[in-house]
């Protein structure tokens, strides 16, 4: 039975995390909001008799099983997908992980909408210029020596006892969109953080992956996501 993949249909979303897991793996998967229309996703979203809702997506129905989150998808999928070690620390480790990504691509996100998300950009400019300074500055570099760090004690080629896991393909997606929405700092910090780099690299490079980015499966990013390109951001 082919995994239900609900997210954004226009927009890459917290949903292309999981996207680049099920693409690795060549899981069988319906992308639903994609092929059906955003109806087919708010019909679950906005269903008041579903027990255990999803608050938002992405989300996931697996057989009987729907979850949320994209973290907890990742943590559902991995053993299924071969994506994750069979040592429960290692596991854990990888949630751990992949939180610690979920936190930094909040970060990326408030940088254009810091006051509130029910604001458009547009009336939120000047506090969005402020935190997106202090993101460039301060949390981009911090990040990232942190995925270093963890690369470096790993081996440099994964982040977690040296064989591909989710949490790789994940931060090549989260890589990959500060490359675009602030491409002079991570010019610059890239230099200082190199196995990410490579790794960000090894990912776009395996054979799978690149057949995904170069389909019509792969969105862009766009300026209606989370990775949006300011130009005045790094002014």
């Amino acid at each position: 039975m082919a995994y239900e993949l609900y997210d954004w249909p226009t927009i890459q979303g917290r949903g292309e995390f999981v996207r680049l897991a099920l693409e690795e793996a060549d899981a069988d998967y319906v992308d639903v909001a994609r092929e059906a229309g955003r109806p087919a996703m708010m019909r679950i979203l906005e269903d008041p008799d579903r027990p255990r809702p999803p608050f938002a997506c992405p989300f996931l129905k697996d057989g009987d099983l729907m979850v949320g989150q994209t973290a907890a998808i990742l943590l559902q999928l991995g053993p299924k997908l071969g994506l994750v070690g069979v040592d429960p620390a290692d596991r854990l480790w990888t949630h751990q992980i992949q939180l610690t990504i979920a936190d930094m691509v909040a970060e990326a996100h408030d940088t254009h909408h810091p006051v509130a998300l029910s604001l458009t950009y547009e009336k939120q400019t000047p506090e969005a210029a402020r935190r997106a300074g202090d993101f460039c500055r301060n949390r981009i570099p911090e990040f990232l020596a942190w995925f270093e760090h963890l690369l470096g004690r790993a081996g440099g080629s994964h982040l977690v006892s040296g064989q591909l896991s989710y949490a790789d393909l994940s931060l090549f997606q989260l890589v990959d969109g500060l490359l675009y929405a602030f491409p002079k700092t991570m010019g610059g910090v890239l230099g200082a953080s190199r196995q990410v780099a490579r790794l960000h690299d090894a990912v776009r490079q395996r054979p799978r992956i690149a057949t995904y980015l170069a389909s019509p499966r792969r969105l862009p990013f766009n300026e209606q996501g989370i990775f949006r390109r300011y130009p005045e951001f790094e002014a």
